[in-house]
């Protein structure tokens, strides 16, 4: 009985064919330049530099030991992640149930029935006796036949929609890892600024007494003390800032984290974190086309272009199927004989004739799928501005260090040669204290330059779609 049953189950399936309704897909002609922008901001970049971005594992790139066990802490804990997994299981889930529907559902039931029928009115023996009674149902009830690809349609839809879940996954944990290092590493020049503005503070309240005692026996003025306190107190308001910025800090990698960061994980400064690994384009921006969130913006397409085919096959008939086959006996062995059965098939056929509503649910189908096509564009071109500035910067970041540590020397030989002057007496404090505030200043710019070479190496490795692996 089964084996018949599905043997016009599969009889149908190879009638109806595997075509579907539904436009053929052509990726869409990129809307953005072959090639990566030039000019004085813009590094050439050799043909054959590097390994592509995508190829190189989260490890690879974040060579800091440390902060390659802050990431795995995040990529293990962290709950916006934790959501991006499940959404592939439930859209895994979703899938299969609307793949299932090409197949018919077979259900079978059974019944036995046992009645003790007394003596007085048995009409065969004349004695009492116990009549049994076995039955078999099995069937399929209203399975459509998909004839013009209607439900395979729906299928190739929620197949795209789950392999976008897996790039949006993808996606999420290339997001998550470049934000747990930018964190960590604004954590470690905030760290580094508190120490500058201690160290700054320490010497500020050396300077202040020697100029309070100079003040008190007259060697100096009211207003050189004065001067001496504005930066004093400046070292003070500078502490308490990055005091509540390295705190705000914590939390905001806590949080990333999933759960608290051990201390010996943390980062002291900028110079105790390794660089991460220097990253290529290569030549042309089509890389862009394998980013996941490009990735997962052409499976929306695709289901869209999908659902154009469902909407198509909506306008046609559907014929569903329903079948019954049933057996009894009165014996148990018996339902594997030949006994009293029946076929039943119940064919049914929606024809419609005409429904303004299907029309008009194709055309706004048809739509959202060009709505789905902006988008997709927009995504590509957004990544191409994204990868463009990270470049830009790039380019220029390495003439900033250079010409910044330069600062920051030129700016302690004058503090050193201003002080010197005052102390001599051949000059007042004021040039001292511009000195000083200068060479501050260089110091706290040189810790931000390099806070931005690394933030830009973590950048172009982001937006160039490393770190899924």
């Amino acid at each position: 009985m089964i084996r018949i049953l599905l043997s016009i189950v599969l009889a149908v399936i190879c009638l109806t064919g595997c075509s579907t309704m539904a436009p053929d897909y052509n990726r869409p002609v990129s809307p953005i330049p072959g090639q990566w922008p030039t000019g004085l901001a813009y590094k050439e970049i050799a043909a054959n530099e590097k390994v592509a971005a995508a190829d190189i594992g989260w490890r690879e790139f974040y060579i800091d030991k440390n902060l390659q066990k802050v990431i795995g802490l995040a990529l293990t804990n962290n709950r916006d992640l934790r959501v991006a997994t499940l959404n592939i299981e439930k859209a895994r889930a979703l899938y299969g149930i609307q793949r299932a529907e090409l197949f018919p559902a077979i259900n079978a039931t059974g019944n036995w029935t046992e009645q003790r029928i007394p003596a007085d009115i048995s009409s065969e023996s004349g004695e009492a006796m116990n009549f049994k009674q076995y039955s078999v149902n099995a069937g399929v009830s209203s399975w459509e036949i998909d004839l013009f690809g209607r439900i395979r349609s729906l299928k190739d839809r929620a197949l795209e929609q789950y392999l976008a879940t897996e790039q949006a996954r993808c996606s999420a944990q290339i997001l998550l890892a470049a934000e747990v290092a930018n964190t960590y590493l604004a954590l470690a020049a905030d760290r580094e600024n508190l120490k500058l503005a201690q160290s700054t503070l320490d010497a500020q309240q050396t300077t202040y007494k020697l100029i309070q005692r100079r003040y008190e026996v007259g060697a100096s003025s009211e207003l050189d003390l004065r001067l001496a306190q504005t930066r004093l107190d400046a070292a003070r308001v500078d502490i308490a800032r990055y005091t509540r910025q390295v705190a705000l800090d914590e939390n905001a990698l806590n949080l990333l984290v999933g759960s608290p960061v051990p201390a010996e994980l943390q980062p002291g400064g900028l110079n105790s974190v390794a660089s991460p690994k220097d990253v290529s384009p290569g030549l042309s921006s089509e890389v862009l086309l394998n980013r996941p969130d490009i990735l997962q913006a052409e499976h929306g397409l695709r289901a869209a272009n999908a659902n154009i085919g469902a909407a198509r096959a909506a306008l046609f008939p559907r014929i569903a199927l329903t079948t019954n086959y049933g057996t009894t006996s009165n014996d148990l062995s018996g339902l594997f004989r030949a006994g009293s059965n029946t076929w039943i098939f119940m064919p049914q056929i929606t024809m419609p004739i005409f429904d303004a509503r299907l029309w008009s649910a194709l055309d706004a189908i048809k739509v959202e799928r060009e709505i789905v096509l902006a988008q997709y564009e927009k995504a590509i071109q957004t990544a191409f501005r994204e990868t463009a500035d990270t470049l830009a910067q790039k380019g220029t970041v390495e003439d900033q260090m250079k010409a910044q540590e330069s600062l920051v020397n030129a700016s302690s030989e004058t503090y050193r040669l201003s002080d010197a002057r005052y102390k001599s007496g051949t000059d007042s404090y004021l040039p001292v204290l511009d000195a000083q505030r200068s060479f501050y200043s260089a110091q706290q710019g040189l810790i931000a330059v390099r806070l931005a070479r690394f933030a830009n190496l973590v950048t172009l490795y982001k937006v160039l779609g490393g770190g899924g692996k």
